[in-house]
This record gives structure tokens, C-alpha cells and sequence, in this order.
């Protein structure tokens, strides 16, 4: 009698490691390794440290970014989502700890309302997304002018100890966005409105066909990006000492970038939380490798634009087919 196969233990998953992650991840080591041979100071303790802090405040802002391009949507209100923030948090508290919470309630508040703006926008009245995301992107500038004038404030010490300080080496903002990782992924990837989530942005059809709710599935991602761009920018007015109004800026084309690199498609459906994050990582080690080798800062938007179009063509564009098109075009003019 022949001896049977024994079946896979049911309910039993293999552990796979998306193609983003380990693209990401090796050119993470990778440029880590470089940096070290060719520029030690830009991996120096200090350095790192730094480079973490800013890159906690990117992998919190990339988040949510990934929220909205996974229902195959783009968020250009996230720099004014974060300057919103940055300037609630230190203009109304003024120096004020105890004026604190005020600050963050009412930027949470405000988060929401453009989260929703969009969201009604989008998918309600089912406008473009680079158009309405614009729009708002203008009324959030418009309210940071009028909190502001356009002028800097000064940080309070409670909010510069909380996210700017350091517990055992470890900066905060680090820890921040490692909370914000892990809820992320848990609502995205471990619950049934995170799986619908998900399979709303690879197809809203086949979605609206099954009964899921695309119009709120769509609205959230743009709520939730903007409580996410909102805690960014409440951590960077912690880590820097005296804040410009319009420190979201330097975060529009990088929160793609990191997004992309992180292997989440444009056209929507799956993200992958942890590549993001990792992404982020791996930019701003980029920029101050790049800065450490003496060029000048005005390269960083040129390098971030290059690494877009890197991340867009190693997911987008199927190398394998174009390179396997050649031998047979060879052989073709060779035949004739």
C-alpha cells in the first residue's frame, strides 16, 4: 500500500517577505555599508541619531500616505496637514505647557475636518484626487497664515521632552512611529474592515458588487491619513526648537517616495506598513549621506525625485518581460 503524503497543517501560513521589503530592506543595509566606507560621519552616533528623528516624523506621514494609495489615490494636502499641526502646536500654547493638550485637541479637531473634506471630495462627489487634495492642501495653508502671520514659535519644553527627547539612547519620535507602525498594521492587515480596506482599493467593483461600503472605505483613508500627518506634525514641532510655518513642505514628494519604494502599487489594493516605514529610513539616510559627501542640500528634492522614479519603475514596469524582448528581437535581425 502506498504511504500518503502528509496534507499542510491546516490554518499553518508560511512566513513571506513582500518583494518591497526585501528590495527596500537590502538597499537599506546596503546604503548603510556605503555610508560607513565613504562617509563615517554621516553614521555616527550623533548623526544617526538625528537622522532617526526625522525619519520617525517621514514613516508617520508616509503612513498615511499609504492609506490614501492604497484606494488608489494621492494626497497632496499632507503639507499642509503637517504645517497645520506644527503651527496649532506651538502658536496656541505660546510657550504655554499647561495650554498643551488644547493645542493637540484642536489639531486633531482640525485633522479631521480636512480628512473628511477630502474624503466627501473624493468619494462623494468623486472628484480628482490630485484636484481636491490640492484644495484642501490651499484652505490648510490659508488657516496656518491666519494662526500664524508666517511667523516661527518658539516650542514648549513638555512637547520638545516628549517627542524630541531620548529614553536610553532611543529618541521619542522613534518610539512614536513605532506605535504608529503597529496600529497600522494591526487595522490594516489583522481585522475584517482592514481586509475590506484592502480589497476596496484593488477593486471597487467587485467590491460594490459584494456589498462593501467603497464611498466610506475611500472617506476613511483620507481621515485616518490626516490624524496620521497630524501626530507628524506634532512630533517635528517637538524636535525642532523654533519651527517655521511651513515645515510640511519638504514632506509632499517624500511621503510618495517612501510609499512607492515600500512596494504599494499607485493603482491601489495591498500596502505594506513595515517597507514603508523601513522606506523612510532609507531616504533620509540617503539625503545625509549625500549631504555628508559635501553636495549641496538643493540635491535632496533632485535625489528624492530619483529614488520616486526608481521605486515607480521596479514595481510598475515588468523587467523581466522588456529584458527577455531583446534576445528575440537579436535573433530576429540576426534571421533576417
Amino acid at each position: 500500500m502506498a504511504e500518503r503524503t502528509p496534507a499542510p497543517l491546516r490554518g499553518a501560513k508560511a512566513f513571506t517577505v513582500s518583494k518591497g521589503l526585501l528590495t527596500v530592506g537590502s538597499a537599506t543595509v546596503l546604503l548603510f555599508a556605503i555610508s560607513a566606507l565613504l562617509a563615517p560621519s554621516s553614521v555616527s552616533g550623533t548623526s544617526v541619531r538625528s537622522m532617526l528623528q526625522i525619519a520617525a516624523v517621514l514613516a508617520v506621514a508616509g503612513l498615511g500616505q499609504m492609506l490614501v494609495v492604497q484606494q488608489s489615490g494621492i494626497d497632496l494636502s499632507v503639507a499642509g496637514g503637517i504645517s497645520m499641526a506644527v503651527v496649532l502646536a506651538t502658536h496656541v500654547p505660546d510657550g504655554d505647557d499647561g495650554r498643551l493638550p488644547l493645542a493637540v485637541a484642536v489639531a486633531l479637531a482640525v485633522a479631521v475636518l480636512a480628512g473628511l473634506l477630502n474624503g466627501v471630495l473624493i468619494g462623494v462627489l468623486s472628484l480628482n484626487p490630485i484636484i481636491a487634495t490640492l484644495g484642501t492642501n490651499a484652505l490648510l495653508y490659508g488657516a496656518v497664515l491666519a494662526v500664524s502671520g508666517g511667523r516661527p514659535r518658539i516650542t514648549t519644553d513638555l512637547l520638545a521632552g516628549l517627542t524630541g527627547g531620548r529614553t536610553a539612547g532611543v529618541p521619542h519620535a522613534v518610539l512614536f512611529a513605532l506605535a504608529a507602525l503597529a496600529v497600522v498594521s494591526v487595522l490594516v492587515k489583522k481585522t475584517v474592515p482592514g481586509r475590506h480596506f484592502e480589497a476596496v482599493g484593488a477593486n471597487p467593483r467587485a467590491a460594490r458588487a459584494v456589498g462593501l461600503r467603497v464611498r466610506g472605505h475611500q472617506m476613511s483613508a483620507y481621515v485616518w491619513a490626516q490624524l496620521l500627518y497630524c501626530l507628524a506634525g506634532v512630533m517635528l514641532a517637538g524636535i525642532t526648537a523654533q519651527p517655521s510655518a511651513f515645515e510640511g513642505d519638504s514632506f509632499l514628494l517624500i511621503s510618495v517616495a517612501v510609499v512607492v519604494l515600500g512596494g504599494t502599487s499607485l493603482l491601489g489594493g495591498r500596502g505594506f506598513p513595515l517597507a514603508t516605514v523601513i522606506a523612510a529610513v532609507f531616504l533620509q539616510q540617503l539625503v545625509q549621506f549625500v549631504v555628508a559627501l559635501g553636495v549641496s542640500t538643493a540635491v535632496q528634492t533632485i535625489v528624492q525625485a530619483l529614488a520616486l522614479a526608481i521605486g515607480v519603475s521596479l514595481y510598475t514596469v515588468d523587467w523581466r518581460a522588456l529584458l527577455s524582448r531583446r534576445p528575440r528581437r537579436a535573433q530576429a535581425a540576426a534571421a533576417a
